[in-house]
């Protein structure tokens, strides 16, 4: 067994990367000290050193081990639906609003998610580096070689990318906003309301995709 898999199974790691993790989300990378997180883990700064030589480096492995798999989680519907190739675009927005909003994470991992990239959105450390050549990149490319196939050929790439833009970003809003959306319309993000927005979200789209065909 490599050194490596060895860490990475090794307890005390899991725990450093799980209270760094709800740390980080809750209070900010410069918030956070390496005793508040080694306290919460219960153990001492000698474990960040082995296991991750520095706090920059367990902010780096939180992202990399956490936060890039849920967000290849997430896209995974999306890569299964390009590998079988013959979608419409129907098929690509209601693929892209399932899999965010009724997805594989949980309610503890979905606010965690979304904090850690909102702080990151706003002082892009080099951990943004990281999670746009591992997730962020990929995903975009992925999006747009789909929409390329199944959206007419003399559509333009800038149409393209607002197209892509455009619906993704509703997704993110009805994802990331949910008490915004619960205070709103008075609902709760039970199975029922999580089908419903798929369908209002998919809708909506097609509606714009097919007025824009039109001019």
């Amino acid at each position: 067994m490599s050194q490596e898999h060895t860490k990475q199974a090794d307890p005390t790691r899991e725990r450093l990367l799980d209270e760094a993790e709800r740390l980080f989300a809750e209070k900010g990378y410069d918030a956070v000290s390496l005793r508040e997180i080694t306290a919460a883990a219960g153990t001492h700064l000698a474990a960040v050193n082995y296991h991750f030589s520095s706090k920059e480096n367990l902010y780096l492995e939180v992202f990399r081990q956490r936060w890039v798999d849920r967000a290849r989680k997430i896209q995974a519907p999306l890569r299964e639906l390009a590998k079988r190739g013959n979608y419409t675009p129907e098929d690509v927005v209601r693929t892209m609003a399932r899999a965010f909003l009724a997805g594989p994470l949980t309610d503890q991992e979905r606010v965690r998610h979304s904090q850690l990239i909102s702080r990151e959105m706003g002082q892009q450390s080099i951990v943004f580096k990281l999670i746009s050549q591992e997730a962020m990149k990929p995903f975009i490319e992925l999006s747009m070689d789909m929409w390329q196939c199944c959206l007419p050929q003399e559509t333009d790439m800038e149409r393209l990318k607002l197209v892509m833009l455009s619906i993704f970003s509703q997704v993110l809003y009805f994802n990331f906003a949910r008490p915004v959306v619960t205070m709103t319309m008075d609902r709760e993000y039970d199975k029922e309301f999580v089908d419903q927005i798929v369908e209002h979200i998919t809708q909506f789209a097609l509606s714009g995709l097919n007025g824009d065909k039109g001019k």
